[in-house]
């Protein structure tokens, strides 16, 4: 992601206040990006090339296998496998420039080509954002969903591989750039009420654009977005909402609950933990009050528990970012994250109004959106009745991603869980999915546990 001209304890918040999807994709260079589109291949399989750094692509198929593309020493094209940078021994090739074809793993293939509309639209307190319109061809129904930024700051209308993967399963897309990011006007912000209101106006002109051909008209919102597409979903008609690797909590809580992951993973009793979460408790003061107070007591907890043998092992999703600063550092740098976040947002009393279908796609092994407590507060919504369905893929992190942990601890994706995007898929079509995704645990209302 393009944050490395940004100050480091800014790079460092828009990663863990942001929750940042992890499938997000920086600049590329305009020469390989002739080879961005959805193929489809003689074999059946749909795969996507997307634009990453430099002259690198991304390939993603349909069943959740994901690559890299980088140019190899003879003009063609090495795969690496997921995001671990080592070969994978897929041959890839994507022939002349705008050609059009591709070679993947012995099969042939074509370029989908998709019925697409570039559209300005006008989002809260008059911002102009940009946003574009991509439907299967033909003249029939189709569900549109409307893709809800998270965090990142990335161009969604660049980088957004879904635009693509969803046309090419016979859904329609509208994708936007969000206010303060690519291409669209208006200042960068996480404040979810005004987020949610500029939703609201890509779904009306989504609705607008696709006219006579448009079916069931929803929400994807990942990460950041699964606060603000329920938001949406209740202030104005929408046939579905999908949350992908998002929350049931607060950003607050979700520092918590993070921290208990982590440092349970780590051996730790809960006793340790407990005194941990104080100090995480303490830094969030500080975050929720924009930096304008609370330092006293963040002060007190860390020289309290300084000494701890555990302390060098606190993390948590905000609290490691204020671990090292002093008083006068921290806020000096404060005025840098006043982004409207709403560190105390609680979405349980939008979830509990909520009359719309809503599936809930979470990671079991998700530092970024711990799935323990919203898995939790999802089900007593289902007990009672709400029309939710919620998947939890056990072994899946932020991005429902697999993973590769290495001696250090340190994380690297090797692809997206088995039936994540055939799930998304079924749920916008049908309002419901079948029984079986991959591992992925199904709950939903009337089905007990």
């Amino acid at each position: 992601m393009p944050h490395d001209r940004l100050p480091s304890m800014l790079r460092a918040c828009i990663t863990a206040v942001s929750l940042v999807a992890a499938s997000g994709a920086a600049y590329a260079a305009e020469g390989s990006e002739c080879h961005v589109g959805s193929y489809k291949l003689t074999d059946g399989r749909i795969v996507d090339i997307a634009p990453l750094e430099g002259d690198r692509l991304r390939w993603r198929s349909f069943d959740g296998a994901v690559g890299e593309l980088k140019p190899g020493p003879d003009g063609g094209w090495q795969s690496l496998y997921g995001w671990t940078g080592r070969p994978d021994g897929i041959d890839v090739d994507l022939g002349a420039c705008g050609a059009g074809k591709i070679r993947f793993a012995g099969s042939e293939g074509q370029r989908l080509a998709f019925d697409e509309t570039t559209a300005d639209f006008t989002g809260r307190d008059g911002v102009t954002l940009k946003g574009r319109l991509v439907m299967p061809e033909g003249t029939g129904k189709v569900p549109v969903v409307v893709l809800v930024h998270g965090a990142e700051r990335d161009a969604a209308l660049r980088f957004n591989f879904l635009q693509r993967l969803f046309p090419a399963a016979g859904i329609g897309v509208f994708v936007y750039d969000k206010r303060g990011t690519g291409t669209s006007g208006g200042v960068y912000t996480q404040d979810f009420d005004l987020l949610a209101d500029d939703a609201i106006a890509a779904m009306a002109t989504a609705r607008k654009l696709a006219g006579t051909r448009a079916g069931r008209v929803g929400y994807q919102g990942a990460s950041q977005g699964g606060w603000v597409a329920p938001l949406a979903a209740n202030r104005a008609p929408a046939d579905f909402v999908i949350v992908s690797f998002g929350l049931a909590v607060s950003i607050l809580d979700e520092d918590l609950q993070q921290m208990e992951m982590e440092l349970t993973d780590k051996g730790y009793p809960p006793e340790i933990i407990a005194k941990a979460q104080e100090i995480a408790r303490a830094a969030g003061e500080i975050f929720a009050s924009n930096f304008k107070g609370g330092y006293a007591e963040f002060d007190a907890v860390r020289a309290k528990y300084r000494g701890e043998s555990w302390y060098k092992d606190v993390h948590g999703h905000i609290t490691w970012l204020l671990l090292p600063h002093e008083e006068a550092a921290m806020r000096a740098e404060g005025p840098k994250y006043d982004w409207g976040t709403p560190f105390r947002y609680d979405p349980m009393a939008t979830l509990t109004a909520n009359r719309t279908a809503q599936l809930w796609v979470l990671g079991g092994r998700d530092y970024q959106a711990p799935a323990k407590e919203t898995s939790r507060r999802l089900g007593t919504l289902i007990d009672a009745g709400k029309p939710f369905t919620l998947a939890v893929y056990p072994g899946a992190e932020h991005g429902i991603t697999l993973f590769e942990t290495a001696p250090d601890g340190t994380r690297v994706s090797t692809r997206f869980a088995e039936g994540y995007f055939a799930m998304m898929r079924d749920f916008i079509k049908h309002g419901s999915i079948d029984a079986a995704y991959g591992d992925a645990a199904i709950r939903r209302a009337g089905a007990g546990d």
